[in-house]
């Protein structure tokens, strides 16, 4: 008997906590409900977009339990595994937000569990229910449904299917003025076309869709990433090394995986322009090992050893196969031998053809034609400075002039004064304003529930930014 008591006196703090903690993250689900219905009632979207972001910090603590207390009223634990439960919450006459925003909570949960074909049904229900809707206030949430609407249809592997939808809501958002929705759906088509290589299509959605202020600063990073790989794939190298690095600098820090991506595609942007990527970018906290083939590969294109170059390729087939960036490497063996062309006109005032062809590694059938063609072709496009002597067989280079007679200084000095520029203006842009500001004072009220505001957005930002990427 004693030892029977001692083993439930073991259990109780144990027991005592698990409660307290499912009490407490159900009692922070009603205020935020209540944040919610306070915005639908007086039409405040501000309400409603905190009332998301508060969302964000409990979503670790969201279970079945605490879903079923909070949507059915029910303290036994039961599995929520479709929308069943919404739709029993719905009958309750909620109001529209409150609503969509049971599904909203409703698909995190499912997401997270890795019920992936259980939150395509969720999903599914909240898009249709969505569609009879045309409240300002809901805008916020209904932008998170679609992005978990697409994120659950693509884990299952039934992204095509949603096009014909996304492609309807889209133009529903439109017809709506409902900008962030359009920025969302704008994004999630992109990437829908992306994801199966339909690059000419995204381009031609992506230059008729409507252009806007951007609202959110995530939507607008995956905008610049996905304009900067559609750019690379039409050959525009310039425009896309600009918009993947400012999809990179404009990233949160926390969204690790989103920052190496951009990386990715902008280190071979920048090789495939002829430019050598600086090593601090391969160094960065939690990026160095995803980002080291790409370090071989940038050695091997700046030695401009082409046997080393089809090693690091061989070597990280795989990685660059799942990084889809294998056609992308294929492309830069050009710059490899002209890399190694250039090392070799400037190290050598005149030297034969098969000797070039030797040191280039070319192994074709007659190695002397095409080093001979590879040199005539680098002398055309400017990358040497060098003449052919073909009677003797010779490639004679020309003495190196002053860079600085030039205008070479002058432009890239002009490059970095526009970027700085185009920087503060976005910078000037982004400043935002409390309304009314110079008409009237702040009260002391309206001054503590701001400071309150902003501490509350400043400490959830990080696991929003984590979790939207």
């Amino acid at each position: 008997m004693t030892q029977d008591v001692e083993m439930k006196d073991n259990h109780t703090p144990s027991q005592s906590i698990i409660s307290s903690t499912t009490t407490s993250t159900i009692q922070h689900l009603k205020e935020i409900a209540a944040l919610i219905d306070t915005g639908s009632y007086t039409k405040e979207v501000r309400r409603v977009a905190r009332a998301v972001r508060l969302t964000v910090g409990l979503r670790r603590k969201l279970t079945a339990s605490v879903l079923s207390s909070f949507l059915l009223g029910d303290e036994h634990d039961m599995e929520v595994d479709t929308a069943s439960s919404v739709a029993q919450a719905s009958s309750k006459h909620l109001s529209a937000e409150l609503e969509i925003y049971c599904y909203f909570i409703v698909l995190l949960f499912l997401v997270d569990q890795n019920k992936y074909n259980e939150a395509k049904a969720c999903s599914s229900a909240s898009i249709a229910r969505l569609k009879n809707l045309n409240r300002r206030t809901i805008d916020v949430i209904a932008s998170r449904l679609y992005f978990y609407y697409s994120l659950s249809y693509e884990q299952t592997g039934d992204l095509a299917e949603i096009r014909r939808n996304l492609l309807a809501l889209h133009h529903s958002a439109t017809l709506r003025h409902d900008e962030l929705g359009q920025e969302t759906l704008l994004n999630l088509l992109l990437r829908n076309y992306l994801h199966y290589n339909l690059y000419d299509q995204a381009e031609k959605l992506r230059s008729k869709a409507p252009r806007f202020e951007a609202h959110s600063n995530q939507q607008f990073c995956r905008y610049l990433f996905y304009l900067g790989k559609i750019r690379t794939i039409q050959l525009e190298y310039t425009d896309a090394k600009e918009s993947l690095l400012q999809a990179a600098r404009k990233a949160p820090i926390a969204a690790i995986g989103f920052r190496i991506q951009c990386n990715k595609w902008a280190i071979l942007v920048r090789l495939l322009l002829g430019e050598i990527p600086e090593r601090s970018i391969f160094t960065h906290k939690g990026m160095d090992k995803a980002l080291k083939p790409y370090f071989e590969l940038t050695n091997a294109v700046r030695i401009g050893d082409l046997d080393l170059f089809r090693t690091v390729q061989e070597k990280f087939s795989d990685t660059f196969a799942q990084d889809r960036t294998h056609n992308l490497i294929v492309r830069l063996r050009h710059n490899v031998i002209r890399t190694g062309l250039r090392n070799i006109s400037i190290s050598y005032s005149r030297i034969s053809l098969p000797d070039v062809a030797k040191k280039l590694r070319l192994n074709s059938e007659n190695p002397v034609a095409d080093a001979e063609s590879i040199v005539a072709k680098a002398i055309r496009d400017g990358a040497i400075g060098a003449t052919i002597d073909h009677r003797n067989g010779y490639m004679v280079s020309k003495e190196t002039g002053d860079i600085y007679s030039t205008n070479e200084p002058q432009t890239a000095f002009n490059s970095r004064i526009a970027f700085c520029l185009n920087m503060h203006n976005e910078a000037v842009r982004a400043l935002r304003f409390p309304p009314n500001t110079h008409k009237e004072k702040e009260s002391d009220e309206k001054r503590r529930e701001r400071k309150q505001q902003e501490e509350e957005l400043a400490k959830h930002m990080a696991e929003e930014d984590d979790d939207d990427f």
